[in-house]
């Protein structure tokens, strides 16, 4: 488990920043979906140097606000966060995964 810290004001159940997973609840680090989302997001972070990784999601979700004028379809549309959302039950994602796998989910029409 990476290190993980409490922060109860958080705006979302979980976030990751290399190298913590931000938990708003102490009881959601016994949530192995939970943990894995956030870990699929470690691993993007590294294989992008982390810096990028954060430059990359914050012009995603700008780039999908604007197109969709919502912010709940921006967020569910940035291509990391489809990638994290459709395998966060995988617990075994992380070990088959390949190296920059988000790419894929890039084109917001594509289903993978």
């Amino acid at each position: 488990m990476p290190l993980s810290i409490v922060v109860s004001k958080l705006p979302a159940a979980a976030m990751a920043i290399y190298p913590f997973i931000l938990f708003k609840r102490a009881a959601y680090k016994n949530n192995p979906v939970l943990v894995n989302h956030e870990k699929i997001h470690l691993q993007q972070q590294l294989e992008l140097l982390i810096l990028p990784f954060y430059l990359l999601y914050f012009f995603h979700y700008l780039f999908n606000l604007a197109k969709y004028k919502n912010h709940q379809q921006a967020y569910f549309n940035i291509a990391f966060e489809r990638e994290a959302y459709q395998n966060e039950c995988n617990l075994g994602y992380l070990k088959n995964r390949k190296t920059f796998a988000w790419v894929k989910w890039l084109n917001p029409k594509k289903t993978v």
